[in-house]
């Protein structure tokens, strides 16, 4: 680990302190496997940990990457790409060049492809996409009955 990573490894194990968490031996393995690899998923952050300790449960790994969103260290919608389809720059990520902010170009407003933790693509429409997510967001209560989305932008 160079000077940078040690660092910023101080830097989280402070904020994790802060926040109220003891800092065990599994939650720095846990740690030091999302700072020095560049894991797509929880699932592959645990399977490298189980090869370091066999003892950590997927649990811990997931309330460990829950930890680090909320005190803001990471953002889990890196792990997940959500890629525009037919735009004309095929962006990579979830934000577009300049010339397409965040989807909402008439291209980008058609289909989004959401790639999965094994590399699987879905191609959704940008109607069942809204579908999904407002199906979704009146489950969690995030949307009352009487709203609908009117535009998705990333």
């Amino acid at each position: 680990m160079d000077v940078m990573e040690t660092e910023q490894r101080d830097i989280i194990i402070q904020q994790l302190r802060e926040s109220g968490c003891r800092i065990t031996k599994q939650r720095l393995t846990i740690l030091d496997i999302i700072l020095n690899s560049d894991p797509s998923c929880v699932k592959e952050i645990y399977r490298e940990a189980v090869k370091k300790d066999k003892n950590i449960g997927s649990a811990t790994v997931y309330r460990m990457v829950n930890t680090l969103e909320e005190i803001g260290v990471i953002n889990r919608k890196n792990m997940y790409q959500v890629d525009c389809t037919n735009c004309a720059n095929l962006c990579e990520d979830a934000d577009c060049d300049e010339g397409c902010p965040g989807g909402s170009c008439a291209n980008c407003e058609t289909n989004v492809v959401v790639t999965l933790d094994d590399d699987t693509k879905i191609v959704i429409g940008r109607e069942e996409l809204t579908k999904l997510l407002e199906a979704g967001m009146k489950a969690t209560g995030k949307l009352d009955k009487s709203h609908k989305i009117s535009r998705l932008a990333y």
